[in-house]
């Protein structure tokens, strides 16, 4: 079979004509790790769903002769650690360069073109560095082999990074659709918002020092130590499993950064109609195309955290309603949410009209082009 069955002809001409190849692998690189039910919902599942998704899309060929890209579906953060429950990543790199050597000695694609028109996913702090602390994942930076290839990663920052010197686009950590709308559900978007200022999450009263750095360059433990008593701040350290229901009340919701400058936050505030407050200086944003963030946001520099209560009061008092308007657009909500199968402006869609954009690096259609 050469083609998807379902290609529509219009939404292939929205992508620029782009067919994506997806490689069949074998289940240690992807679906045996799905036997853990959380390697398919929790923030890094971005690389199951996106896989998923694909393979059900208007763009796949099954023909790699007709490919302009190839897809390499590698799952490396359902490794969870039996200690703390988090994903272990250290594993990463040797299961990618694994597939790498199965995938080129089995087909002739990626060595045509040395893996340039080849996608991947790295979806966790410091993206396709492969680690959790930025000193390590800046020290060994991006995986040679990887170093020519498409990366789809949640790290992003404006300026030179090692961890982004690589051919990437900023996607979104994974947030569960269903979760987001059961709780609009219960809690509509223009329902009542009782709760000034809301952050539940990791906030040290005594950050240590981790190989030279602090924990979210002690910004968390400037918010809690000032705002930790200011009645109009909802402020949480602890776990709630019901959490998206407080955001649900909340008029503004602190997005800080932790150990890396995103947040599975960013994603929840906007899907729940709070209205996203980014510490994290320099940040990139997934999908600014098509999520107009600064209409829908605020952002405060990681040095005027200090500030933050006269800053939500301005806001409050001036513009807090025009910001809630725009925040409030579905269309906003949709780019970042992953759909089981692509549907057109969801979080998938805009990473294939990213992906359409690059099609310079296509081996097949550079070598028509010269035929």
């Amino acid at each position: 079979m050469a083609e998807n069955p379902h290609l529509d002809s219009s939404a292939r001409a929205k992508f620029n004509g782009m067919k994506i190849y997806v490689y069949d692998l074998p289940p240690q690189f992807n679906s045996d790790w799905l036997k853990n039910e959380r390697c398919s919902r929790h923030l890094f599942a971005s690389e199951v769903a996106i896989h998923r998704a694909v393979l059900s899309s208007e763009v796949r060929t099954f023909d790699p002769w007709q490919a302009d890209l190839f897809f390499v579906p590698v799952y490396v953060s359902c490794n969870f650690s039996e200690v703390n429950g988090f994903p272990a990543i250290g594993h990463a790199r040797a299961l990618i360069a694994s597939a790498i050597q199965h995938l080129s000695s089995d087909l002739p694609f990626w060595n045509h073109s040395r893996g340039s028109d080849h996608v991947f996913v790295a979806s966790h702090d410091f993206g396709s560095c492969f680690h959790s602390m930025e000193d390590m994942a800046v020290s060994e930076g991006i995986p040679e082999v990887l170093r020519n290839s498409i990366i789809l990663q949640t790290f992003g920052v404006k300026g030179k990074h090692p961890c982004q010197e690589v051919e990437n686009v900023v996607v979104p950590p994974y947030i569960s659709p269903e979760s987001v709308a059961n709780t609009l559900e219960a809690s509509p978007v223009t329902g009542r918002r009782d709760i000034f200022a809301f952050f539940r999450g990791k906030m040290e009263v005594h950050p240590k020092n981790v190989s030279g750095r602090y924990y979210s360059k002690r910004v968390r433990t400037t918010i809690l130590r000032k705002y930790g008593n200011d009645r109009r701040f909802y402020l949480r350290r602890h776990r709630f499993a019901g959490y998206q229901s407080e955001i649900a009340r909340s008029k503004f919701c602190l997005c800080p950064l932790g150990w890396a400058p995103w947040s599975p936050r960013l994603v929840e505030s906007v899907a729940l109609g709070c209205v996203p407050v980014i510490i994290a200086d320099g940040i990139r944003l997934p999908f600014p195309s098509a999520v107009p963030w600064a209409e829908i946001s605020l952002t405060v520099a990681e040095a005027d955290v200090g500030k933050l209560g006269g800053i939500l009061a301005h806001v409050a008092a001036t513009n807090l309603t025009a910001i809630q308007r725009n925040l409030w657009d579905p269309r906003a909500r949709k780019a970042l949410l992953f759909d089981d199968t692509v549907s057109e402006g969801d979080a998938t869609w805009q990473v294939l009209i990213a992906l359409s954009g690059k099609l310079d690096r296509s081996h097949r259609r550079s070598r028509v082009s010269t035929e």
